[in-house]
């Protein structure tokens, strides 16, 4: 009798340890999401800047080499 009461006892404790782990991962998580998520919004500005810009001197140089021809 006392083997089963201290086997249910290790289970309930195994339980509810694993259901705090399962919440310590969610806020880690959460949290890693937040500081992450400011940096990531930066380099996407800057890649869109630069895809402008590179587009922007492809465009010029494109009409240039065009205007080249035509002479």
């Amino acid at each position: 009798m006392k083997k089963v009461v201290l086997s249910l006892a290790l289970v309930a404790m195994m339980f509810v340890s694993c259901k705090e782990t399962a919440e310590n991962v969610e806020a880690t998580t959460e949290e890693t999401v937040e500081a992450v998520e400011p940096a990531v919004e930066e380099v996407v500005e800057t890649v869109e800047v630069a895809a402008d810009s590179t587009a922007a001197t492809v465009e010029e140089t494109a009409t240039e080499v065009v205007e080249e021809v035509k002479k």
